[in-house]
């Protein structure tokens, strides 16, 4: 089982490890993908370096402006940028969205193909667009695809907290590849622990 071996791992680390991880009891990971891939992609990037409900918000604020009748992915490729920054987008991150609303008109982000990609791959392809980093492309993996092995190393929720449970002197990186091929599970446990799941 999944959870046991998390503990197991965690043992040979830290007790406030595995005692987080134990009180936390199992977590799943499974994909979600009730809305299309591009318009969760702006979702990532919009929620990025904010608070969950900061992020909550300013999307939004931004879902209450696209037509009834009308595409995310289409109304972010002709938005207003300044009726986007109106929202709480920086500008950075409209010129982002609007990159991503182009891609995926012009067929490069389809949701199929980019699930048949290993996360390597798929990082490749998304960070090719402008604006768009690896802890986005991390939080896609996991969210989206469901990939139960990606440290996101990028997310600070999740680094500081399991340096905070394990040790500030061990590379994150170097304690999460403990836990092999169950990385994903790692930062969920993270970011339950410190309440504070990413959108």
């Amino acid at each position: 089982m999944i959870h046991h071996r998390l503990i197991d791992v965690a043992g040979e680390l830290s007790t406030t490890l595995t005692q987080a991880i134990t009180q936390n009891g199992p977590l799943a990971i499974a994909p979600k993908q009730d809305t299309p891939f591009a318009q969760r992609l702006c979702r990532a990037v919009a929620g990025q370096q904010l608070s969950v409900k900061a992020a909550s918000s300013i999307w939004s604020r931004v879902l209450g402006q696209v037509p009834v009748d009308m595409a995310m992915v289409d109304y972010l490729a002709d938005a207003a940028p300044d009726s986007l920054k109106g929202c709480g987008l920086s500008g950075a991150k409209v010129r982002t969205l609007g990159e991503i609303a182009q891609a995926a008109q012009a067929g490069k982000l389809n949701a199929e193909a980019l699930g048949q990609l290993d996360h390597t791959a798929r990082t490749q392809h998304l960070t090719a667009l402008w604006g768009v980093g690896q802890w986005t492309a991390d939080m896609m993996g996991i969210f989206y695809f469901g990939d139960t092995d990606i440290w996101p190393d990028g997310d600070v929720t999740a680094r500081k907290t399991l340096e905070k449970l394990t040790s500030k002197r061990r590379k994150t990186t170097r304690t999460a590849a403990r836990f092999e091929p169950y990385r994903s599970y790692l930062a969920f446990h993270m970011w339950q622990h410190a309440d504070a799941t990413p959108p």
